[in-house]
């Protein structure tokens, strides 16, 4: 089990950030997928006269998708560049 110190156990040290930066990084996500949801209801929005309910609901959850997976792949490759940089740290 990782500690905070980036050591385990009885093992070397690890390239497993800290909990602070997971955290970070979800919120982070799940503030990318909300503001992906309002940019794909507006582009629905201003594109779209009369009953739009579904489209807007279509481009809500389309918009919240896309952004959800770019803001979440861009998290991971800091997070494993923050692990790398830490675990490089303790090995000098």
């Amino acid at each position: 089990m990782a500690e905070e110190g980036g050591e385990t156990r009885g093992r070397g040290p690890t390239a497993l950030p800290g909990v602070g930066a997971r955290a970070v990084a979800f919120l982070v996500i799940c503030v990318g997928g909300f503001c992906g949801l309002l940019i794909g209801v507006a582009l629905v929005r201003v594109q779209c006269t009369g009953d739009c309910d579904v489209a807007q609901g279509v481009g809500a959850l389309v918009g919240a998708l896309v952004s959800t997976l770019g803001v979440a792949v861009i998290a991971v490759l800091v997070l494993r560049a923050m692990g790398e940089w830490q675990a490089g740290e303790s090995r000098r």
